[in-house]
């Protein structure tokens, strides 16, 4: 087996494993019952998926500049999902559009004590 032969198994792997974790992330975005499970749906798998293609594409043309588009390609992706995902995550729960029965923990309660209950907040 050649170098090139090797090279090109490990990109199709990273290519196909890629392809399949950004496919779990779409179908989590569909059948997710709330706003934050699909916003873990679209972050976790989606961001690794994306990683293992640049991977994938990287062992395959082995450029050195096409390479470092790469990177930086997945250098600002890690950067910016994380940090959009909790964005939006605290705006939806400060927006009360959190749906409180599938949460397992609240770590947030203690934030909203003082507040009035919105609409979505269950009154125990």
């Amino acid at each position: 087996m050649t170098a090139d032969l090797v090279a090109d198994i490990l990109a199709g792997t990273c290519l196909i494993s890629g392809a399949l974790l950004s496919l779990a992330a779409g179908v989590g975005l569909l059948r997710f019952p709330d706003l934050l499970s699909r916003m873990h749906a679209a972050t976790k798998p989606q961001v690794l998926g994306l990683l293992l293609i640049l991977a994938g594409t990287a062992l395959r043309l082995q450029n050195t500049i096409d390479i470092t588009t790469l990177v930086l390609v997945g250098v600002f992706q890690l950067a910016t999902a994380p940090v959009a995902a909790h964005m939006v995550g605290r705006a939806v729960y400060r927006a009360r559009q959190v749906r409180t029965d599938l949460l397992v923990v609240d770590e947030l309660a203690g934030d909203r004590a003082g507040e009035a209950p919105g609409p979505g907040d269950r009154v125990v």
